[in-house]
């Protein structure tokens, strides 16, 4: 079942990972990653379907889907990372609907949940092919956990992190 919260043109949804609000989000990854690193279309939505859904659930998580007019447009997911730390997954944007801000939009969406369950810090990795990712972290102030002056393919996953102001407890 979704939760909606709204915004004047965009509706973001509280999903679970078998949500069929989730389903576009999962499957646009999973082409994404094939076509950057090289596994089938399939092998990655398998392993996509096969991290615990319970890992994004609440207390401890979420899955974030936005809609424009009912479409899925965008998401992410948070999951605990530590007793103080979120890690970002699947931040995900439309191959239709990028360059209109929606990973931006996502991802404040993720940061104020986060903030509102008591975590003080994000943490995230994205993939050496996703310059776009890197770019849209940087752009929102984390710091990159890395030397950037290495090529992206000798760094491996990049790793990144956030500090936030906690604002609550963790359930």
């Amino acid at each position: 079942m979704t939760q909606p919260l709204s915004t004047p043109t965009l509706r973001v949804h509280r999903v679970a990972q078998d949500d069929p609000l989730a389903a576009p989000l999962l499957a646009e990854l999973a082409l994404e990653y094939s076509s950057r690193y090289g596994r089938t279309p399939g092998e990655v939505h398998a392993s996509l379907r096969e991290h615990p859904a319970t890992a994004f659930a609440p207390p401890h998580g979420a899955l974030l889907v936005v809609t424009r007019d009912g479409e899925a447009v965008a998401g992410g997911a948070f999951q605990r990372y530590d007793a103080h730390t979120a890690e970002l997954k699947r931040i995900w944007t439309s191959r239709e609907h990028r360059r209109q801000g929606l990973g931006l939009f996502v991802l404040e969406r993720l940061e104020a949940e986060i903030a509102r369950r008591g975590y003080r810090r994000i943490y995230l990795t994205t993939g050496p092919r996703q310059p776009e990712a890197v770019a849209l972290y940087l752009a929102a102030g984390y710091r990159a956990l890395y030397d950037p002056d290495l090529p992206a393919e000798q760094i491996g996953p990049h790793p990144f992190e956030k500090q936030l102001p906690a604002l609550g407890a963790i359930a």
